[in-house]
């Protein structure tokens, strides 16, 4: 007999797969549910099947969180987990609305967003992923220092060369590090750009400098995806 420990936590069994796939469907279902609830003119009736909808939803939620939790043996690590953390962020913005008018603060209702992240724990390809971060993450964090310290020189050399010609626009080392994010980034949304000669260079060489360091953290996540691949093999 399917214990429940294997229903809900592996895919194995029949049960572990339906009740895999139930939740993606839930996961859907609120996802589009979401976005109907932003269509004007909506009907009352339709707003009540869309509240009624989001409170099942919500309760199946809590249910498959609350067993996660009592089949957890380490309960504390569960809660603090990265998939932990997600059920509740999933579940927690319907109950405080419940007690709080939260109906100004968007950021909750952005917060109900979090339940599509749960879709990447009945992945294999996101579990892929999370052990490839897993094995480079020390290499993504020095570049991720190396890219940050980049933008500050960046940003310091267009104000340098910038600066007098355009005082209302580089007004400070502050304005140039939006330049130097959407440069770097290859991103160029162009309302701040260079008019002096030293300043068009510069950006030249920022430029190609950001195209070559968009290929290191994709080289370092490909490479980390294969060695997952032979270690699955």
């Amino acid at each position: 007999m399917t214990s429940l420990k294997q229903i809900v936590e592996e895919t194995d069994t029949r049960m572990g797969k339906v009740f895999d796939l139930t939740i993606q469907i839930l996961i859907v279902v609120s996802a589009v549910s979401f976005a109907i609830e932003t269509l004007p003119g909506l009907s009352s009736t339709t707003i009540r099947l869309l509240a009624i909808s989001e409170a099942v939803i919500i309760g199946v939620f809590t249910a498959e969180y609350l067993l996660r939790l009592y089949l957890s043996q380490k309960k504390l690590s569960f809660v603090f987990s990265f998939y932990g953390l997600i059920d509740l962020a999933a579940v927690l913005p319907f109950y405080l609305a419940l007690g709080l008018d939260l109906r100004s603060l968007r950021i909750f209702r952005l917060a109900r967003l979090a339940i599509l992240l749960k879709i990447f724990r009945f992945s294999k390809a996101a579990r892929r992923f999370q052990l490839a971060f897993k094995l480079v993450k020390e290499e993504i964090l020095v570049f991720g220092l190396f890219s940050l310290a980049l933008i500050y020189l960046s940003a310091v050399g267009i104000y340098h060369f910038e600066h007098e010609a355009q005082p209302e626009v580089f007004v400070s080392v502050f304005d140039g590090i939006w330049w130097a994010t959407v440069t770097l980034t290859t991103v160029g949304y162009g309302d701040v750009v260079p008019i002096t000669t030293g300043g068009k260079v510069f950006t030249f060489f920022v430029f190609i400098v950001g195209l070559s360091m968009i290929a290191v953290p994709s080289g370092l996540v490909a490479s980390a995806l294969s060695k997952v691949r032979e270690l699955e093999k």
